[in-house]
């Protein structure tokens, strides 16, 4: 077995096993967990950076503006899906962070053609509109579009544009950016403090325990992922990736017991067919070039 397989698997299934975490914390409020969560990442970081010995690339990064700029970007839009994500499982909407991660790959096939202007195919085209239709029933639905999902999947798919073109790797992109937020993180815990919110202080010991742990939470899984990614292809990953909203959306409805109707399954079922027409058109392409590379 490819161990890429093994990499990337282990990171969806811990990033599916989140709304369990995140919901054992629920001592602290959201805003807090975030910022902690910027500092215990940066040290767990900068701990493999030095058993790794990995810092030369840190200081050149650092004199170039155009870097610092495009990981600030970054940072703070990682940062804003982490912040939704939490709020949103501590709030009872596991559910429908799960669509949010359902639609990412159609939201990065829409950015592509905006931004980037990629040409779409005619599947591509086929999935973000029902991707679309889903939307609108859910919005027609509920009376108001689903933008806990909606800023999900827009956030994280901004996000992973800006990684797309950045010139670092995954370790020490991820380690740049929480470096720049670690400041913030700072400053706006002192302020709490100052304020009387001591979430983390008044926590029970289990919590404090399991939000130091958050350091190692949030990077082992994209290091494995950063790992799987170079194994094995892309249309591997474009498949394996649906583990993770996937067990989100089982914990939401049969952990937590979150509403999920048949109105609500319609929606879903739209988001599901546009990602089959996606997977569909990545495999197929991959089928067409691995023929030609075998003809020639």
């Amino acid at each position: 077995m490819n161990p890429g397989i093994l990499y990337a698997f282990c990171a969806y299934v811990i990033w599916g096993m989140f709304p369990i975490y995140f919901k054992s914390l629920q001592e602290i409020p959201p805003l807090e967990v975030l910022m902690y969560r910027m500092v215990w990442a940066l040290v767990f970081l900068a701990l493999v950076l030095c058993a790794r010995r990995q810092w030369a690339w840190l200081k050149p990064a650092l004199r170039q503006p155009k870097v610092l700029f495009g990981f600030t970007a970054s940072a703070l839009l990682l940062s804003s899906n982490w912040f939704l994500y939490i709020w949103s499982v501590n709030e009872g909407r596991v559910v429908d962070a799960s669509l949010g991660y359902f639609m990412t790959p159609l939201v990065n096939v829409l950015l592509g053609a905006v931004i980037l202007r990629e040409r779409l195919r005619k599947l591509q085209w086929a999935a973000v509109a029902m991707a679309a239709i889903g939307v609108l029933w859910l919005t027609w639905q509920s009376g108001h579009p689903p933008w806990v999902s909606l800023l999900l999947g827009i956030t994280f798919g901004m996000y992973g544009l800006l990684r797309k073109t950045a010139s670092l790797g995954t370790l020490e992109g991820l380690s740049l950016e929480t470096l720049l937020l670690f400041p913030l993180a700072v400053i706006s815990l002192a302020f709490m403090t100052a304020n009387g919110a001591h979430g983390f202080a008044d926590a029970s010991w289990t919590t404090k325990i399991l939000m130091m742990l958050s350091g190692p939470i949030t990077a082992i899984p994209l290091l494995l992922f950063a790992s799987g990614a170079r194994l094995v292809p892309l249309s591997t990953m474009g498949l394996l990736q649906y583990i993770t909203p996937s067990l989100q959306l089982i914990f939401g409805i049969w952990l937590y017991n979150e509403p999920f109707g048949g109105a609500r399954l319609i929606g879903f079922i739209a988001i599901w067919i546009a990602l089959a027409l996606y997977s569909i058109d990545g495999l197929w392409i991959t089928y067409s070039k691995n023929r030609s590379t075998i003809i020639q």
